[in-house]
């Protein structure tokens, strides 16, 4: 249906086919990872190698289909690109999980994959502990994968499509004549970045008492902050305030824009000190932290005032971010941390990081907007100028901005009702609406809350819910203009 406007598709779309036919081939290289991971427990499987061989063909078969291709994306191209990026990532992720012994249905198979690769961290696997190990760091693998992937598209495409505000982080490699060649050198100092962060973290996490392999599985989802874990009781198995502490730090780190460690890299040692996103972040996450330290002091004398500001700290700013970790049930707290978490689900962190939600700095240009509007009704015949980060917000960019908060809002009640309709309950079909569009993992109440997973849940559902992941990840437009036949025609 999308592509009836255009019979010789892949022909037209030769470079997008041709990335995406590159990106198949890491997929399948990086599943040789798992595989030695079979062999060195003596898994009873080669579902690792078989995914690993039929996606690598795949790739090299898609490469050579493009091999004579313009180096240049135009517009459309770089909107095709995201999303079937993406999709085709998913579902050739989601092999390893179909042949595994985990009896996993499709419809499983690839809701655990779109969780993984847009690090939403919801699961449909009910006993993590009995999980083959293989299977465990494929998950690790994915979202770390998906990670970095954002973060790159972030920073070079993401600016280019003008999707809900990204304009303001337009760089000189957000133009299409230069997205290929300054994608690769962005990514390469990114990835750098990235893999040092994460080695860090996993040596820190090892320190602090985690076996070699769960330091490495951690490691990959929290710098990624994805959430998957390798435990049914997520962080919370450790029962170390140590390696909490540990998750804090670096999910902070994974919480702000990369770019700006690109400008400390270049010589900027006060941008994490003056970029106006990163200090709102900061900000929020305090407040946040303070006002569920005050509710849990005053309403439940369980816990000590240090253990209290823990588990005050981490479950907000794993929420927050849209890790996804858990060491309580916070569903056991009370009604007000079911709705306060909630409302930090649509939240996320910063632009340009590893996490997703409406993110900070739509948020602080909808506040300059509002006081701006008020000014104007006070002083009817003065000036006022919005400027953000010391540039100055044109109307055209205040607009997206509003726009893509009233269609993420209008698109969580759209999910929300569709959830309800194939059987959820009304708290299920709110959070579980909220989580994927977030792509934060676990949902509210008995059957997807922090004790739960999303196993139960219908196949129906579960499409809804792994559609709901991608378009969360790639900011709602980037898939939705799929839709409309102009943009075909164009």
């Amino acid at each position: 249906m999308l592509f009836k406007y255009c019979p010789n598709f892949m022909i037209t779309n030769k470079t997008v086919f041709f990335v995406v036919g590159i990106l198949l081939l890491i997929l399948g290289i990086f599943m040789m990872i798992p595989y030695g991971i079979q062999i060195l427990y003596k898994e009873n499987s080669n579902s690792f190698f078989s995914s690993s061989i039929i996606t690598i063909f795949i790739g090299i078969l898609t490469v050579l289909a493009t091999l004579k291709r313009d180096n240049q994306l135009n517009l459309q191209q770089a909107f095709l690109f995201s999303t079937l990026a993406w999709i085709s990532i998913a579902f050739f992720g989601s092999i390893p999980f179909f042949l595994s012994n985990l009896d996993l249905t499709f419809s499983e198979a690839f809701f655990e994959s779109m969780s993984g690769i847009t690090t939403t961290g919801s699961t449909v696997i009910s006993n993590l502990d009995e999980t083959p190990k293989s299977i465990l760091i494929w998950r690790a693998i994915m979202q770390w994968l998906g990670g970095v992937g954002i973060i790159v598209m972030a920073t070079t495409v993401l600016p280019l499509l003008k999707v809900g505000g990204m304009q303001v982080f337009k760089t000189d490699s957000s133009e299409p004549e230069k997205l290929l060649p300054k994608t690769i050198e962005v990514a390469s100092v990114i990835i750098l970045i990235y893999t040092t962060l994460t080695i860090s973290c996993m040596a820190i996490y090892w320190l602090q008492g985690m076996t070699v392999f769960d330091s490495v599985a951690h490691a990959l989802t929290t710098l990624a902050t994805g959430g998957f874990s390798t435990h049914n009781e997520s962080i919370g198995y450790f029962k170390s305030p140590g390696i909490e502490f540990t998750s804090i730090v670096f999910i902070i780190l994974g919480s702000l824009p990369f770019i700006t460690y690109l400008k400390f890299i270049k010589g900027n040692r006060k941008i994490f000190f003056t970029d106006v996103q990163i200090k709102g972040f900061i900000y929020l996450v305090i407040i946040s932290i303070t006002i569920m330290f005050l509710y849990l002091f005053l309403n439940n004398s369980e816990f000590s005032f240090i253990d209290n500001l823990r588990i005050s700290s981490f479950n907000v700013l794993s929420i927050l971010s849209g890790t996804g970790y858990v060491t309580d049930d916070f569903g056991l707290w009370g009604e007000f941390p079911l709705i306060f978490f909630l409302f930090l689900m649509f939240i996320g962190g910063c632009a340009g990081s590893t996490t997703c939600g409406i993110k900070i700095f739509r948020l602080q240009i909808l506040f300059l907007f509002i006081g701006n509007h008020i000014k104007k009704l006070v002083y009817p015949n003065s000036v006022f100028i919005i400027n953000y980060n010391k540039q100055k917000v044109e109307d055209t960019f205040i607009n997206s901005v509003i726009i893509f908060i009233f269609s993420y809002l209008l698109l969580f009640l759209i999910i929300s009702i569709l959830l309800s309709v194939t059987g959820l309950d009304f708290l299920s079909a709110i959070s579980g609406s909220a989580t994927s569009i977030s792509n934060v993992g676990p949902g509210l109440g008995d059957m997807i809350g922090p004790n739960g997973n999303f196993s139960q849940v219908s196949d129906m559902s579960k499409w809804i819910l792994s559609f709901a992941m991608l378009l969360g990840r790639l900011e709602i437009f980037a898939v939705l203009v799929l839709f409309l036949p102009s943009f075909w025609r164009s």
